[in-house]
């Protein structure tokens, strides 16, 4: 089992699934082998779900036992300290919007190992 978070919304993929083609959006996979489950914090992408097969194309993928739970709080916070200063069109904006979205991300899904 796969779950992931589509530019259309979360979606899930069982065994048998019909074969297509998504974007990702910045966010959490899960997925489910041999009944163990694992968490990997992404930043965007693609995924093709093609003959009972998930193949992700990820800009930024790290498993939730390696994410620096410290280091991406102070991403956060520096992130957030950045965007007061700006306005959503001014140069710069986008790339410190990413990088909290992506900060976020980590420290969500990190925060299941109880670091």
């Amino acid at each position: 089992m796969v779950e992931a978070p589509g530019t259309s919304g979360e979606f899930g993929v069982l065994p048998g699934h019909v074969a297509f083609l998504t974007t990702l959006e910045y966010g959490e996979i899960r997925f489910v082998t041999d009944g163990t489950a694992r968490f990997v914090a992404t930043s965007g992408g693609f995924a093709e779900v093609l003959d009972n097969k998930v193949t992700v194309l990820v800009d930024t993928a790290e498993f939730e036992e390696e994410i620096d739970l410290e280091r991406a709080r102070k991403a956060k916070e520096r992130a957030e300290s950045a965007l007061k200063t700006l306005s959503s069109d001014e140069a710069g904006y986008l790339n410190l919007h990413a990088a909290l979205m992506r900060a976020i991300t980590r420290i969500s899904t990190g925060s299941r190992t109880g670091q």
